[in-house]
């Protein structure tokens, strides 16, 4: 049996993808949504990643996933196809950073961090480890969540998931490189754009993409939030991208 995997963005929780594990239930996947460490707890990628790398590292040798990732839930995914490329089938990135050695370089920044700065001060930093450390955590400011993550989603979901939102580990992301592993190539990637993001814009995106060519290029008239804003359309390419040859 093959397993979905999804993997969210550091500070979503596990709300974000019940549209779409709902879906995903009901087909001939199994499908397992991993939640990461509280971010004070996860100075460094691989402890944020631990969740994963357990997961993958238990996986019996005749098993392959499908990866699932979305925003900085792209660094997961990367990570792993580096690490266990032999036992994954495919791996999705949705709206996420494809960053072939994380971010490794200042080309690596410019590509994959967000640029909010038109919005002004949009989040609040937190220092798990001192005011003399960087900051181990950042989370959206509430006034700003809707415009940037959830503009064309439903109130009732972005509603719920503002509640549930949790500080992202920025520490353990910007922390995150990797170097090549001998198999990683022969993973399969697919990208989803959302063409309508205003935290990820489609620049990156596509900056991203030109950098590290995927298999297949899939594109939604989404916000950053797809399994929000178009659940059933991404369903939909999550499937194409599961049943497709490689």
């Amino acid at each position: 049996m093959e397993h979905a995997t999804g993997l969210g963005a550091g500070s979503r929780s596990g709300v974000s993808w019940k549209h779409l594990a709902i879906r995903l239930l009901v087909s001939t996947l199994k499908v397992l949504v991993l939640t990461s460490p509280i971010p004070t707890q996860s100075s460094r990628f691989d402890e944020y990643n631990a969740p994963l790398t357990h997961f993958l590292s238990n996986l019996p040798e005749n098993e392959k996933v499908i990866l699932v990732g979305h925003s900085a839930g792209g660094l997961s995914l990367t990570d792993a196809i580096h690490r266990f490329a032999k036992k994954i089938r495919v791996a999705i990135y949705v709206a996420a950073n494809m960053l072939r050695h994380g971010f490794s370089t200042d080309q690596d920044i410019k590509d994959g961090e967000p640029d909010v700065s038109e919005y002004g001060e949009v989040a609040d930093l937190e220092y798990g480890m001192g005011l003399d450390q960087p900051p181990t955590s950042i989370i959206i400011k509430e006034e700003f969540q809707k415009r940037l993550l959830y503009q064309l989603s439903p109130k009732e979901d972005t509603a719920l998931a503002s509640l549930l939102l949790r500080p992202g580990p920025v520490r353990a992301f910007k922390g995150a490189r990797f170097e090549g592993g001998k198999d990683a190539d022969s993973v399969p990637r697919i990208y989803i754009k959302t063409l309508h993001d205003q935290m990820l814009k489609p620049v990156k995106q596509e900056q991203m993409i030109k950098r590290w060519q995927p298999c297949q290029v899939l594109v939604l008239e989404s916000d950053h939030s797809p399994f929000f804003s178009t659940p059933r359309l991404l369903f939909d390419l999550i499937s194409k991208g599961a049943a497709a040859s490689f």
